[in-house]
């Protein structure tokens, strides 16, 4: 199975078998947040993605180094190469410094996803950190011809490097439409053509964030910290490059490029892109001002939110959509998640308390064969996670003694739920979830459902179906069995 695995690569637009660069190891090369403001739902998608990916490769046998930068300098309002610093501007409005807003952000990130259960990169570099190696990359492409200085900034010449190499191959764009589509610059313009990025700006007087360099006092364009860093610590080829729908154009396309004109050849394989989180049809970011902070999630504090989510609900409502596809926040959609993942989790509970028997009725093997073949066909959770609810019915069928399995089978079906639900999917169990509250939810079912147990062997037929009645019409669905009694939530 380790040698099935699909992936879409953006950049030829299908499906491809993954053959890593180096026979058992994966280089993965994801872009994390510019740290200006608190993580909200659209940080969490590509998060939640590329830590399934980096989980499930490690699940089947590779030894993978995670790259996941964080942009702290450079990222101008607008994703422009005029205007003001990100950053530097948060810094002004809340008179403090850069570094300060950086660290502030930087640990919110980290607390969100470690909430999230999202595994650390293996390496998290920081763009102020890789100044040096931008500058040696912008070197390289101006010695190629493919840059130039202009009254100390230093731009990428897009219409000299479409000659030699195809620009806008990534997103699909044609560099004679893109040129039809821009205006003609007059010649105040620092800029050969309006195609032009900056790939080292001089900083104006009031800039805060600077560093030398031969060109000016200045600071690297946003593009250019991937094309380093990457290639610092993954080599000038890599295996995948991963990243928001929204970055196609022009970050990643930018990156392209300057990787090629630096070193001559691409330097990704496989190109990988989650599509965006919307609110009533529109992407959800900081920038549009109808971003839901994680921390308003978690504790309700939004007139959006109907009222608090668990982290591991967020997660799960993220795993239930395949990562190529939009995903519409609702308060039904979150709160049909969270049935779900309880139904999950309940059923791994469930597991633990089957007796073996001597013969299997189920197919365990068949269904193992099959969530793997689902994350194996470009990571498709959704299906994995509705293979796992057709094994919760079989589960709950010897539960209830209208099947039978194995003591193989039974360790086999254990291992395989242990695996997905809690291993690859990262879902927590639930004596680790949130603050409790899962467990203690259980619990209070379950005494629910004891007092029922008592109040029929007492014969107070009333008290037994009050509380079958009650339970029944907020969603429970409760079985009787041969040892007691089962629920779960519909």
């Amino acid at each position: 199975m380790e040698n099935q695995l699909q992936i879409y690569n953006t950049l030829t637009r299908k499906k491809e078998v993954f053959v890593p660069l180096h026979p058992g190891k994966v280089g993965l090369y994801v872009c994390g947040p510019t740290v200006y403001g608190k993580a909200h739902l659209g940080h969490a998608r590509p998060a939640v993605t590329y830590d399934l990916l980096f989980r499930f490769l490690k699940q089947i046998g590779y030894k993978v180094r995670y790259v996941r930068n964080i942009t702290d300098v450079g990222h101008l309002a607008n994703d422009a190469d005029q205007g003001e610093d990100k950053i530097a501007k948060k810094a002004r409005l809340d008179e403090l410094e850069p570094m300060e807003v950086v660290q502030i952000y930087t640990n919110d990130y980290h607390k969100n996803m470690e909430k999230l259960n999202v595994l650390p990169p293996s390496i998290e570099p920081r763009a102020t950190g890789h100044i040096i190696e931008q500058i040696e990359v912008i070197e390289k492409i101006l010695a190629a011809g493919y840059a130039y200085e202009s009254h100390g900034s230093v731009y990428f010449d897009v219409e000299k490097y479409a000659k030699d190499y195809p620009y806008g191959e990534l997103s699909g764009r044609k560099i004679e439409d893109l040129q039809s589509a821009t205006r003609e610059l007059d010649g105040q313009d620092e800029k050969h053509s309006s195609l032009d990025f900056a790939i080292w700006k001089k900083a104006s007087p009031e800039h805060i964030m600077r560093w030398p360099s031969k060109w000016s006092d200045g600071f690297p364009g946003w593009h250019l910290e991937c094309t380093a860093m990457s290639c610092k610590y993954l080599g000038e080829t890599f295996d995948i490059h991963g990243g928001g729908m929204d970055l196609t154009f022009p970050h990643h396309e930018a990156e392209i490029a300057q990787a090629k004109a630096a070193n001559g050849h691409d330097a990704v394989r496989y190109w990988m892109h989650n599509n965006m989180i919307t609110l009533n049809g529109q992407k959800m970011g900081k920038s549009l001002g109808n971003a839901i902070s994680l921390d308003e999630f978690f504790s309700g504090d939004h007139p959006l939110l109907e009222r608090a989510y668990d982290p591991m609900t967020i997660r799960f409502f993220m795993l239930t959509a395949h990562y190529r596809s939009t995903l519409d926040f609702s308060n039904e959609a979150l709160q049909a998640a969270e049935k779900g993942m309880q139904r999950l989790l309940k059923a791994t509970e469930t597991i633990e308390t089957l007796r073996a028997g001597d013969t299997s009725t189920l197919n365990v093997a068949e269904l193992k064969e099959k969530c793997y073949a689902a994350m194996n066909d470009d990571m498709n959770s959704p299906i994995a996670i509705a293979h796992l609810f057709d094994g919760v019915k079989m589960i709950n069928s010897i539960a209830d003694g209208k099947a039978t399995i194995s003591a193989s089978d039974l360790e086999a079906l254990k291992a395989l739920y242990s695996t997905f639900v809690f291993d690859l999917f990262g879902l927590n169990k639930p004596e680790q979830t949130g603050n409790g509250n899962l467990q203690a939810f259980d619990s209070a079912i379950d005494l629910l459902l004891q007092l029922r147990q008592e109040a029929k062997a007492n014969k107070d037929w009333a008290t037994a179906d009050k509380i079958r009645n009650e339970l029944t019409n907020f969603g429970f669905v409760i079985k009787d069995t041969k040892d007691g009694f089962s629920w779960e939530l519909k």
